[in-house]
């Protein structure tokens, strides 16, 4: 399936092809076969340096791009696991600062999927459990690692030795699997995304979140883990927060009255940024395993970098098919991330280096998520509407955007298609799934490094 990617590699292609065959065995929940597997392989995930460990619906990328930047200025070598890839698998574990090498993926897949075979483990238990490995044997200084989905039972939710947990924005996404009804927890929805979120929580282990910027209902979930579980909590709006110093974005950051600095501004577009940013430097600030100076995070809050989020993209063959138009990508699929997008370009963020504009707009959706998300926001944005399939899923046809749109859907049989046929002038906006991201990334050959 095109979730597992492909290779050039025959060897990784081989333990790929593995990958794809797997699938979760309907209602299974919990973490006992990750345990096994790692126990087999030696139990590696106990003995990995500080573990930098970030959930959240929206914003968990850039705050754990902002936490590998930030570290590494400082000069430190970091392991980095996040999630999804966009063009190749490799993208998925960043071993001592460089993508891990098709030699040394190949041989870890292979050990994990040989070893755990009976186990019957899931695509995210094999990727999660070959990624401990190489962090355990490859050294290194700290160790940034990304939720894949909710926090409680996601497979990285076994580790331990963690120097600061984060929950980046929330909101209702993967409502199959984070709204499975079960009974002793939260019945609200968002409370119930808070709670499932606040299970990376550890005792002792600073837990710093968003805070005010929660509905009450998710907020309060959250204090009710954090309690139980005995994690310090340090929130945005009571604790440390974080806003643009003005147009030029600058960030301003401060703890509790005090001001602690003011920043550069944030090397991803968008104010959203400012607050991930926050969150990765507030992170920082509360653990002690690590010294960071003032130096470190603002060289790392203007080096960060994280593909297919308001991401503008350069010189290649799918640009040049719309010549003199800036072309925009965004992977964002949700109404969060809707929202951000129509912010971004419609003015309300607006700056000397960002006015207003009118834009095309060329998505496509999987059938699972909410088609008005991207489109809804960027009404009166529009200057025309192209939906294209998701590549190797199932996708919402023209007709179930055409919904939700206020002018007419034309459909394309694939980016490329629906660039040559661009009416007039204006920038591109190419947004609603990271499958479609990660295609034109390819096609552009931008490949995430």
């Amino acid at each position: 399936m095109r979730d597992f990617a492909i290779s050039d590699n025959p060897r990784v292609q081989a333990q790929l092809d593995r990958l794809g065959a797997l699938s979760l065995p309907s209602g299974r929940l919990g973490l006992d076969v990750i345990h096994e597997l790692l126990a087999r392989l030696g139990n590696p995930h106990q003995a990995l340096p500080p573990v930098f460990h970030v959930a959240g619906t929206n914003g968990k990328g850039s705050t754990c791009a902002y936490l590998r930047a930030m570290l590494e200025a400082e000069g430190y070598t970091v392991h980095a696991a996040t999630k999804p890839h966009l063009v190749r698998y490799n993208e998925r574990i960043r071993v001592a600062g460089e993508l891990i090498s098709d030699d040394l993926l190949a041989d870890l897949l292979k050990e994990v999927l040989d070893l755990g075979e009976d186990l019957s483990p899931s695509f995210f238990e094999v990727t999660t459990a070959a990624t401990f490995l190489a962090f355990h044997r490859i050294p290194a200084d700290a160790c940034v690692i990304e939720v894949g989905l909710g926090g409680r039972f996601d497979a990285t939710n076994v580790l331990g030795g963690q120097a600061a947990c984060g929950i980046a924005t929330l909101g209702i996404d993967h409502k199959e699997f984070l709204l499975v009804p079960e009974e002793g927890v939260p019945q609200e929805p968002l409370a119930r995304i808070a709670f499932e979120k606040a299970g990376i929580a550890r005792p002792g282990v600073p837990l710093v979140t968003m805070g005010s910027l929660y509905a009450p209902e998710a907020r309060a979930a959250i204090h009710e883990v954090a309690k139980r579980v005995g994690a310090p909590l340090f929130e945005f709006g009571t604790d440390w927060a974080a806003k643009s110093g003005g147009g030029d974005r600058h960030l301003v950051y401060g703890e509790g009255e005090a001001c602690y600095f003011h920043g550069p501004p944030p090397a991803l577009p968008g104010n959203h940024q400012i607050k991930n940013a926050g969150l990765a430097i507030a992170m920082l600030r509360r653990q002690n395993a690590l010294p960071i100076s003032e130096a470190a995070l603002k060289a790392g809050i203007a080096a960060a970098r994280w593909p297919a989020r308001l991401q503008l993209l350069g010189p290649g063959p799918l640009t040049a098919l719309a010549p003199g138009r800036n072309v925009w990508l965004d992977g964002g699929h949700n109404a969060d991330a809707g929202l951000a997008i129509a912010r971004f370009f419609g003015g309300v963020e607006a700056d000397a280096a960002n006015p207003p504009r009118s834009l095309h707009l060329i998505t496509g959706m999987l059938a699972n998520k909410d088609p008005a998300a991207i489109v809804a926001p960027l009404k009166g944005q529009l200057l025309s509407l192209s939906v294209v399939p998701a590549p190797g899923h199932e996708a919402h046809s023209p007709a179930d955007i055409a919904a939700h749109a206020d002018l007419p859907v034309r459909p394309f049989a694939d980016v490329e298609a629906a660039l040559k046929a661009l009416p007039g002038e204006g920038d591109v906006l190419i947004a609603g799934s990271l499958y479609l991201a990660g295609e034109v990334l390819r096609l552009n050959r931008e490949f995430p490094d």
